[in-house]
């Protein structure tokens, strides 16, 4: 049976322990050991968060890298993936929570300023199509940095640039879009994300995600007082849409710089059903007969526009058998099916001890595909 079958593995990274490239080649090893002339076709998916221009890479793109600057200035190198005209740009590569020296959280100041630059670089490489993956961020600030990257200016009463961070645009009195980069008018700009939360407000960014950045109740009282000021100062410049989308899903993605980008034009579309159409999943999943996907934790989360959904999702509508594979699990198996999941194989099926799971995760990966490929394959 081994030999007609073809199997896709179309899974994310195990966050901590394996990235998505890591994942697939220890699924692939697994099978082989049982059936050892499987043919097998890896596609390692991102969902527009960090580790999606890897994905990128490992589906053919160019790595392109470029020094910018990170979430408090100081110099970082970040990549773009690009690929007849399209550019993948991770906002995380250049103001993520992991680009933040060691201990160090600045909910007020982190900025966006170097996810612009990446954009430029973008620009630059001649990208007509760019898919701009957020999430992971270490900034709350709604865009601003960005935008400043590529030509706006957020100026103060006294005519001076504000102080970079969410916390500074409490001191905006005038926004000025005029200078931003005219190339940014003949690109799409597609905004990927998993995450749909408005700008403010109870569901917004400061409140929802600030925490996670090191926010106290005050940080987050502040942050959110001083985006709601920035929009109604940009309402001044641009006109009524800066309001209508501060409300708009995706604003409030990764600090709000879901916002900056529907300011620039982006189309706001889940990071996962993007991030499969870029990579070309469709003509890979035609080919298999079995897809195994998977990330770290298959919980509630996975559930609301995570990578292993999407691919569930699509390989449902094709009609494909779908497996998962996980470090822990923690969705019973009507979820499971109601996701289009049949089964979830996850580390601790082999190795009860969580800690041993963590630590040796690949290895026991081997193992959990060699029990797939024993259940499904012979």
């Amino acid at each position: 049976m081994g030999e007609s079958r073809r199997v896709l593995i179309a899974a994310d990274k195990f966050k901590g322990s394996l990235t998505a490239v890591q994942v697939a080649e220890r699924v692939t090893a697994g099978l082989r050991r049982v059936v050892p002339d499987l043919a097998v076709e890896a596609l390692p998916v991102a969902d527009g968060g960090d580790g999606t221009v890897a994905a990128a890479v490992a589906a053919g793109f160019e790595r392109r890298e470029v020094r910018v600057a990170g979430p408090l200035g100081e110099p970082v190198t970040a990549a773009f993936a690009l690929r007849d005209g399209t550019a993948v740009v991770e906002m995380a590569e250049a103001s993520g929570l992991h680009r933040l020296p060691a201990g160090v959280l600045a909910p007020l100041t982190a900025s966006t300023y170097g996810s612009g630059e990446l954009l430029r670089a973008a620009l630059d490489a001649g990208a007509r199509t760019i898919v701009f993956g957020v999430g992971g961020s270490a900034t709350t600030d709604g865009g601003a940095g960005m935008l400043a990257a590529l030509g706006a200016r957020f100026l103060g009463q006294d005519g001076e640039p504000v102080p970079p961070g969410g916390g500074g645009l409490a001191a905006v009195a005038r926004a000025d879009l005029s200078g931003l980069d005219p190339r940014l008018s003949s690109v799409s700009l597609v905004l990927a994300s998993d995450v749909d939360n408005p700008l403010t407000g109870p569901k917004g960014a400061p409140a929802v995600y600030g925490p996670q950045k090191g926010a106290s109740p005050d940080d987050v009282r502040a942050l959110d007082t001083a985006l709601g000021h920035y929009v109604t100062v940009l309402e001044a410049s641009v006109g009524a849409r800066a309001v209508e989308y501060a409300a708009a899903p995706g604003a409030g993605a990764a600090g709000g710089i879901g916002y900056g980008a529907l300011l620039l034009g982006a189309r706001f579309r889940p990071g996962i059903e993007i991030m499969l159409d870029v990579l070309g999943f469709a003509p890979a999943l035609a080919r298999a007969s079995l897809v195994i996907t998977g990330e770290g934790s298959l919980d509630e989360q996975t559930l609301h526009g995570k990578a292993p959904a999407g691919v569930a999702a699509a390989a449902r509508a094709a009609g494909k058998e779908v497996v998962a594979v996980c470090g822990r699990l923690a969705l019973a198996e009507p979820a499971l099916r109601s996701a289009g999941i049949g089964r979830a194989y996850p580390l601790t099926s082999v190795e009860p001890d969580v800690s041993r799971c963590v630590a040796e995760a690949g290895p026991i990966l081997e193992r959990v595909a060699s029990r797939i490929a024993e259940d499904l394959l012979v």
